[in-house]
């Protein structure tokens, strides 16, 4: 059952949180940056990589879809030390398949298990990051996004440093797995037991078929697919960023070598200064407004960012589009998870929605951009982001008597 936690038990348990978001970045940079020596090592074309990342994202979304259902057999406590542990065997498999063994399925399993245990990871953290927020009484989710940023940078720091000095993909993917497996243990001594989040006994949990309903339920809820909407806007505004902003600003707009990477630069500063920040500006303004003049910022961002004439203004559409994508995701999520009785399953449903349009939609945008040119194709992009400015009234905090009571 749930117990009153003291101060120095609450701050263990935030921080292993933040830890676990930072790990899951982490983990994400970890074979992202070593997919040129993985290419190199198994004798790949573009199109193989392409089919194991399609693995790998298919069973994130399977993993993402599926957390509700892990999470009623074993707790979000235990679920997320399970998950880590497979998702960091599986970043060491992928270095074993690639420069011990070069066998393409056993990188491909690798990346199964890895993609399977950060999706359901990403669920059930998020489930334990709303319930801090809501125990802090105020927006602190997106600071926990900004984590999973730093996790990813500190990777590709730790990448680019192990290319650099030459270390294998299998020294490197072996050490990162042995670290995140150790954070993984280390962080589930410092989670607390918590009801809303099956973590009892099996005997004091409710009847599995009966937690299943309440997992399955929240795709019969109007609210959830209007929140979905808020977040599928956002995620492509995101995901479309990481992958074609670059693209764009070399080849759309004809710029020199190298501006691709200042531009992604300037947007992913702009989304992680504001995730850091921004919490105190949707407590002071409601989720509502904030949400709806960062969709403004983020269409007025990529429509600056398709006409700019020059690199500079280029550069503020840029700037203006991440500062727009930087909330719409987090602020999501908290809204799923008003009721906390019902929260891991409304989470996941809202993520697996957003996170099949961050995964799936930009190959989407690329199939379109062949038709009619990669800047045309980003105004797809600006009316999804419209479109989530105009739903934005579902991230609306529910009424008190909405909510349902805890089971005890």
């Amino acid at each position: 059952m749930d117990t009153a936690l003291s101060r120095s038990q609450f701050v263990r348990w935030r921080a292993a949180i933040f830890a676990i978001f930072a790990a899951s970045g982490l983990s994400v940079a970890t074979w992202a940056s070593r997919v040129p020596g993985i290419k190199s090592d198994l004798g790949l074309d573009n199109a193989q990589v392409g089919l194991i990342l399609l693995g790998m994202g298919i069973s994130s979304i399977i993993g993402i879809s599926t957390s509700p259902a892990v999470m009623a057999r074993t707790g979000a406590r235990r679920g997320m030390l399970l998950t880590m542990l497979m998702f960091s065997v599986g970043i060491a498999l992928i270095g074993v398949g690639s420069t011990v063994l070069a066998s393409i399925p056993v990188v491909l399993v690798g990346m199964v298990l890895f993609g399977f245990g950060n999706g359901c990871l990403d669920v059930m953290m998020n489930v334990e990051a709303t319930a801090i927020e809501q125990q802090m009484g105020r927006t602190v989710l997106p600071v926990f996004h900004a984590f999973f940023s730093f996790g990813t940078v500190i990777g590709a720091g730790v990448g680019a440093l192990a290319a650099w000095l030459h270390l294998t993909v299998a020294v490197h993917a072996g050490i990162m797995g042995l670290l995140l497996a150790a954070i993984a243990v280390f962080c589930f001594t410092q989670v607390p037991v918590r009801t809303d989040a099956l973590d009892p006994a099996p005997a004091e949990k409710p009847a599995w078929r009966e937690r299943m309903h309440v997992a399955l339920e929240a795709w019969r809820e109007p609210r959830t697919y209007l929140i979905g909407v808020v977040m599928l806007g956002m995620a492509f505004a995101e995901g479309g960023a990481n992958d074609w902003i670059a693209l764009g600003t070399e080849q759309g707009h004809g710029f020199g070598a190298g501006s691709g990477a200042v531009a992604l630069a300037v947007f992913s500063v702009g989304m992680t200064v504001v995730r850091l920040f921004g919490g105190p500006l949707v407590d002071r303004f409601g989720r509502v407004v904030v949400l709806r003049v960062l969709a403004l910022s983020a269409a007025a961002g990529v429509l600056l960012f398709i006409l700019a004439p020059n690199l500079p203004l280029m550069l503020v559409g840029a700037a203006l589009w991440g500062v727009g994508a930087s909330l719409g995701f987090p602020i999501g999520m908290s809204a799923a998870a008003d009721d906390p009785a019902k929260a891991a399953a409304r989470v996941s449903a809202a993520a697996t929605i957003g996170y099949v349009a961050f995964l799936g939609g930009p190959p989407v945008l690329g199939f379109i951009s062949e038709h009619i040119g990669l800047l045309n194709t980003l105004y797809i992009l600006m009316a999804l982001i419209v479109a989530s400015g105009l739903f934005s009234g579902a991230v609306r905090p529910l009424p008190a008597d909405a909510k349902t009571p805890t089971p005890r």
